[in-house]
């Protein structure tokens, strides 16, 4: 039996490590997933061109365009991380994603109100609970990481990615103080000031400059 473990990350480097851990675990890049918010253009700002197909357009504008074709041929030897591309997905705005999960959400969101990237984590198990925090969180600056493992390497994987994730529960107990109630895909993204305001609320750093 295959379930999915994920985790909620308010540093990309630290959901990059947690990817890194998976692979050298033995998880195929296949299995894997990262889905990083991307509304203050951290990632467009800090890399060059990038043309893996020498076709002379940016791989990430191709991915962007392609949508739900994100993940389709990402992994190999490189990893997963060097298929990161860009998309937007409904609720979220503006993201860097690769594998699985980005291409379920990208197919999901055509209009359907249990589709993006909700409906494409709880199509793989996650409670609905649990989706809508991970979907609150990508839209408030975090980076997601799932996984699809064996239920008998559960305990062992789920501990990889436990370093430096977001206490999920309370986290979303102090958005709902705040007056959040659930994510609504419908609801605009958050701009790159207000993420910044986020960042700040939870200690968080910003991006890293050396992608």
């Amino acid at each position: 039996m295959t379930i999915t473990i994920s985790r909620l990350y308010d540093n990309y480097s630290d959901a990059e490590r947690a990817v890194t851990r998976l692979e050298s675990a033995g998880v195929p890049h296949s299995d894997i997933s990262i889905v990083a918010n991307n509304s203050d253009n951290w990632y467009g700002s800090q890399r060059g061109k990038v043309d893996r197909d020498r076709d002379g357009v940016d791989d990430r504008a191709e991915s962007a365009g392609a949508g739900a074709g994100i993940g389709a041929g990402i992994g190999g030897a490189a990893g997963l991380l060097a298929g990161l591309g860009m998309l937007a997905i409904p609720g979220l705005g503006p993201v860097v994603a690769a594998g699985w999960l980005a291409s379920t959400a990208a197919g999901a969101a055509a209009g359907a109100a249990t589709g993006g990237i909700v409906g494409a984590l709880t199509q793989a198990g996650v409670s609905k609970e649990d989706a809508s925090r991970y979907a609150e969180g990508v839209r408030r600056g975090g980076t997601l990481v799932s996984a699809r493992v064996p239920d008998a390497d559960r305990p062992r994987l789920d501990a990889l990615l436990h370093e430096r994730s977001v206490n999920l529960q309370d986290r979303s107990s102090a958005w709902q103080k705040a007056g959040w109630t659930d994510f609504d895909a419908a609801s605009p993204p958050l701009s790159p000031e207000d993420i910044g305001r986020e960042r700040e609320l939870y200690g968080a750093p910003g991006r890293r400059s050396d992608l």
